[in-house]
């Protein structure tokens, strides 16, 4: 039965039938203009009473049913007593009217509430489906979920590793990208750990499988997002909040003139407190949010920031903390070569990069690529090798002009017979302080000097920090990358607060703990990895350009240039909508003070006054309009 009348309610409030509403109501208008005498119960304006006034009168009964305490009253309850009182009287149009413009209101919030659950499902999408179980030293292609604890399974480079494991065979580079959002592949071999949904990027490796199934880092990243998404209560409405005390208002005011009307012996001190309610009818209360926050929703557009609902809009107004992902987001989340130091004072910057670059052409490490595209950006000739040789996860080694190049970590060198000096130790100590990757040049017997890559700091991200701060925002660093890459970042930024290394379900039990501490949350960031504290924030922020369409999804706003220097706008925005919804509420209330003063005297009947308490309605989208096309410094 519930059912059945949620499915009646939802076509009522669909868009095609308010518009019959709306046609009846200008037919009813246009027979009272024309002076068309039908009988009350052939009124058209039944029809708008009947299609937009019943989804009111079931909201307001279920919010006296199921909420607590003075939430119970609601802007729909005075509504729907006032469509009940004038109906009472005969004045159909004025019932149907009231209910009509609530409708409208309902629709405007409805088309910048919708949320989108296509990023959940594209989460969905990242499971594995398959794996490659080892059975007697043969390889058989079975089902993920058939796999069990125990199970051994071979993953080829670009495969997705299906379960949570240890690499008992074989060394490898894993983009754990999806899990920690660090911008490098992180090199594996025997006895590390690998996780489900992350993808093997370069070599075979034989895991033994850990946690399967539901218990799996992929699947316990799906479900943190789904639960994110149904603990994150709405945000009460600003209507419902005045209607609180005004509902109370108004049945008191038109209990009051009603009885003071009818002991002066006025036979009309039925229609007189109708009016009351008609003309106190917070039509333009309940318009004013939805209409302001469609505009600074427009606004926002223009400057590229797509903003998904007017509950986030208005919450990042009260944002006292942003806490920050890392890569992608305060970094452009793309390796690039940041120093090229000889070691040899017989080799120039550009020939250890040609050398380098020309060793690493035929490797597919993401360190390699990196090197070989800064080269040719810098217009340097390679050289074609001979007995190229690579190591999973450690190093390459070619023949370059006749010369025997390495290319790698310590462990490789020194595999090779290469020993590392303590001078060198102290400049690849420094590199790594500050946060960057470094790539040995040897050649032959000696080392010749050395390749360091990093990410690169987004050029506003100080300005965005500073100007948060003086706003009254405190920042937090919350990332998936190295302790040193992510404390050098955030000095760099000005950022003091860090947390470094974690993974998805420690950056939510991050922002949670703030939230305990009464704080009230904005998590930026661009990876799937992302997601879960998107969706535990007061508000997420997606980078809409690099970041991940499932990050997007996730979030409740998404700036479209990637500019995070848009952040402090957004506040100020938000903050502007708040204070023009007030102010359209505000005014509204005065229109209304000024028609239940006309009411009184008799001014006004219920259609008059339904009609004349409109103008309320009309200021509002006025006000909202403006806000629009309001500059921003």
């Amino acid at each position: 039965m519930k059912e059945l009348l949620h499915e009646f309610v939802e076509k009522l409030e669909s868009v095609p039938a308010t518009i019959i509403g709306g046609v009846s109501l200008v037919a009813s208008l246009l027979l009272s203009i024309f002076k068309v005498v039908v009988p009350v119960y052939l009124d058209p304006a039944w029809i708008a009473v009947f299609v937009s006034g019943i989804p009111l009168a079931v909201l307001a009964v279920k919010r006296l049913i199921k909420n607590k305490g003075i939430s119970k009253i609601s802007s729909a309850l005075l509504i729907t007593a006032a469509m009940i009182a004038s109906v009472a009287v005969g004045d159909i149009f004025a019932s149907g009217e009231i209910a009509f413009i609530m409708a409208i209101g309902e629709i405007l919030e409805d088309k910048t509430t919708a949320r989108a659950r296509k990023g959940l499902k594209k989460l969905i999408s990242l499971t594995p489906v398959q794996g490659r179980r080892i059975t007697d030293g043969k390889e058989v292609l079975v089902p993920a979920e058939t796999i069990r604890v125990g199970d051994v399974l071979r993953i080829l480079p670009g495969e997705t590793i299906p379960v949570d494991g240890m690499i008992v065979s074989g060394e490898t580079s894993v983009d754990q990208s999806v899990m920690t959002g660090e911008s490098l592949p992180i090199d594996k071999s025997v006895g590390d750990s690998v996780f489900s949904g992350t993808v093997n990027r370069f070599g075979s490796i034989d895991i033994k499988a850990a946690k399967v199934g539901e218990d799996s880092s992929l699947q316990r990243l799906i479900r943190m997002v789904q639960e994110a998404e149904d603990k994150k209560a709405p945000m009460q409405r600003i209507a419902d909040q005045w209607a609180s005390w005004l509902v109370p208002v108004a049945l008191l005011l038109a209990i009051i003139s009603g009885v003071a009307k009818y002991f002066m012996g006025d036979p009309d001190f039925l229609i007189v407190g109708v009016t009351m309610l008609v003309v106190f009818c917070p039509c333009a209360l309940v318009l004013a949010t939805p209409t302001a926050i469609m505009a600074a929703i427009g606004q926002a557009t223009k400057h590229g920031v797509i903003i998904k609902s007017g509950e986030a809009l208005e919450k990042m107004g009260k944002v006292d903390t942003v806490a920050f992902d890392k890569t992608g987001t305060l970094t452009y989340g793309k390796l690039d070569v940041s120093d090229v130091i000889p070691f040899d004072p017989a080799l120039s910057e550009d020939t250890l990069l040609m050398l380098a670059a020309s060793a690493e052409s035929k490797s597919e490490h993401p360190l390699g690529k990196a090197i070989v595209t800064y080269a040719k950006a810098q217009q340097l000739p390679l050289t074609e090798t001979d007995d190229f040789r690579m190591e999973a996860g450690k190093g390459v080694s070619a023949k370059v002009n006749g010369r025997c190049m390495y290319c790698g970590h310590e462990h490789y060198l020194k595999g090779h017979g290469i020993s590392v000096s303590a001078p060198i130790s102290e400049a690849l100590a420094h590199l790594r302080q500050q946060g960057k990757a470094v790539v040995i040049c040897a050649e032959d017997d000696r080392i010749v000097g050395v390749i360091a890559l990093s990410d690169t700091l987004r050029p506003t991200a100080g300005n965005m920090v500073r100007s948060l701060e003086k706003n009254g925002v405190s920042s937090v660093l919350l990332t998936g990358d190295s302790q040193r890459a992510a404390d050098y970042f955030a000095d760099k930024i000005g950022i003091s607060k860090v947390r470094a290394e974690l993974l998805p379900e420690e950056k939510v039990s991050s922002i949670e703990a703030m939230q305990q501490n009464g704080k009230v949350v904005c998590m930026i960031g661009d990876g799937v990895n992302d997601a879960p504290a998107l969706k535990t924030a007061d508000v997420g922020v997606a980078m809409g350009t690099m970041g991940s369409d499932i990050a997007v999804e996730a979030a409740d706003i998404a700036l479209m240039g990637d500019d995070i220097s848009k952040l402090p706008y957004l506040k100020r925005l938000s903050k502007a909508t708040v204070n023009t919804i007030r102010l359209s509420i505000s005014l509204s209330l005065l229109i209304n003070l000024a028609a239940i003063i006309l009411s009184f005297f008799e001014l006004l009947t219920p259609t008059t006054g339904a009609l004349v308490h409109n103008a309320g309605s009309v200021f509002v989208v006025l006000i909202a309009a403006l806000l629009y096309d309001r500059k921003f410094k």
